[in-house]
């Protein structure tokens, strides 16, 4: 069973190696339309069956550098791409990286580019550690647009759910639901299977 902190019991400043377990460009699977994916290292969630284990421990990877920083800007910027994915890992503990990403993508691109994230922690695990005074929670959760939330659970697997791995995971419309001050559900989901024929790959590098 994946584990459960208290609130404020992990912090991003403590557990975070600023690294990177990979960074997939143009791809088609982690959210809608055309993403660049950034799959950050470190998870103390541990969920049983977890798709990307190795990414677990907060040393695995390569550091996030100024390299990597200036490429994914230049990835985004293509006018096929509808926007960054943020993966892991766990981003919330890798606030450093993927604030620094989402900050440079916000100030060239405005809204105009969209920002998915997946995280073990539900909503309103996330709303209480930023009123715990998590400013790096609350900033990241602010810039978000999508939030795919929760643990993994083995036992409520389901290989047909669009974008999530287990039944009890959500994809929320993060705008709303942070507005509403409680989960709204994104409406009009479009699986990657169902968006037709994928651009040529050749054509967006």
């Amino acid at each position: 069973m994946a584990r459960t902190p208290a609130v404020g019991q992990w912090r991003a400043a403590a557990l975070s190696q600023d690294r990177v377990a990979d960074y997939k460009p143009f791809v088609m699977v982690d959210g809608e339309g055309v993403r660049c994916s950034l799959y950050v290292s470190g998870c103390p969630f541990a969920c049983a069956g977890c798709f990307n284990e190795a990414a677990w421990s907060f040393r695995y990877g390569t550091p996030f550098d100024d390299a990597l920083a200036d490429r994914i800007a230049a990835d985004l910027a293509h006018e096929a791409v509808q926007g960054l994915s943020l993966l892991g890992g766990e981003p919330f503990l890798n606030t450093g990286a993927c604030l620094r990403v989402v900050r440079r993508l916000r100030a060239a691109h405005g809204r105009a580019k969209d920002v998915w994230c997946w995280s073990g922690y539900t909503f309103e695990e996330l709303l209480a550690e930023a009123a715990a005074g998590q400013a790096d929670k609350a900033e990241l959760l602010g810039e978000l647009d999508v939030l795919v939330d929760g643990r993994f659970e083995l036992a409520q697997r389901d290989l047909t759910l669009a974008f999530r791995g287990s039944r009890n995971q959500r994809v929320l419309d993060v705008p709303a639901s942070l507005a509403a001050g409680r989960a709204v559900p994104r409406g009009g989901l479009v699986a990657a299977g169902d968006v037709g024929t994928p651009p040529d790959r050749r054509a967006l590098i």
